[in-house]
């Protein structure tokens, strides 16, 4: 894959947007002043994603995932670490989570929140490039990142923009990951469409 570090740029920059829409989407929804920062973006390897990051060697994970098709396809998926899955949802219902399970509010707290995410970096990515993709319903899943990702075999999927995101409401950190799971070729045909969208605004 030929990405240089103009594409790395602009696949951040693009992902700041879509975070920073769903900051605006999340303060309509709930009322609270939520911010939206993502401090860190890379591009790695999907066979290397579940020693790559620490956030995700943590044993019990929440994430929402989102599959989409077009003419690049993955799985968008939005992950929180517990105590941030804590914090957030705390925050946002003013129920203290007590056990390690979450309720049905919560699970549903925590897919909405995803789910707004999920779309708004996506529809920032697809906007730009004048794309329409297809979206599944968000689906809910607890576990470690290997038990989330399931039998999504390496040999499916090659590529992964991991994304840091951090939520900050009132004096409250909450931090989750952005992933973008691409199947073979996906991003590769993302990147050349950026490249490209780049050449034609000169």
């Amino acid at each position: 894959m030929n990405i240089d570090e103009d594409s790395v740029d602009a696949i951040r920059e693009l992902i700041n947007i879509g975070v920073g829409r769903a900051a605006g989407l999340l303060n309509e929804m709930t009322g609270t002043h939520i911010r939206l920062m993502v401090p860190e973006v890379r591009i790695l390897r999907y066979a290397d994603l579940v020693s790559e990051n620490r956030i995700l060697e943590q044993g019990r994970l929440s994430a929402v995932t989102l599959k989409f098709e077009g003419s690049f396809s993955g799985i968008s998926m939005l992950v929180f670490p517990p105590d941030s899955a804590a914090i957030l949802i705390t925050a946002l219902t003013g129920e203290e989570i007590r056990a390690p399970d979450l309720d049905a509010l919560r699970i549903e707290t925590l897919n909405e929140v995803g789910n707004i995410v999920n779309n708004a970096v996506m529809g920032s990515i697809t906007n730009v490039l004048n794309e329409r993709l297809t979206y599944s319903m968000p689906t809910y899943l607890e576990g470690s990142i290997a038990q989330i990702l399931g039998n999504r075999r390496a040999i499916d999927y090659d590529w992964v923009i991991l994304a840091i995101s951090q939520f900050s409401l009132a004096d409250l950190q909450v931090v989750g990951t952005i992933l973008m799971i691409f199947e073979i070729g996906s991003l590769d045909s993302l990147v050349k469409r950026l490249q490209d969208a780049a050449g034609q605004e000169r």
